[in-house]
């Protein structure tokens, strides 16, 4: 069985990121984040958190260096 929004899921855990970061971002606490990514997402929401992600990763990367 495929797990839903597998490739936010991905991004998630390749960024480094925490769920709750990009929740923050999102505007949601990490819970009802968690229960967001439990159905499939549109294309439009799946765009927007995974420029959260992108964006967010970039950021701490200028941090870290």
């Amino acid at each position: 069985m495929k797990k839903e929004n597998s490739d936010i899921h991905q991004a998630i855990h390749d960024s480094g990121l925490f769920y709750w970061q990009v929740a923050l971002e999102y505007g949601l606490n990490d819970g009802n984040f968690s229960r967001t990514l439990r159905k499939e997402l549109s294309a439009a929401k799946k765009a927007k958190i995974l420029e959260i992600i992108q964006n967010s990763k970039n950021t701490r990367s200028k941090l870290i260096d």
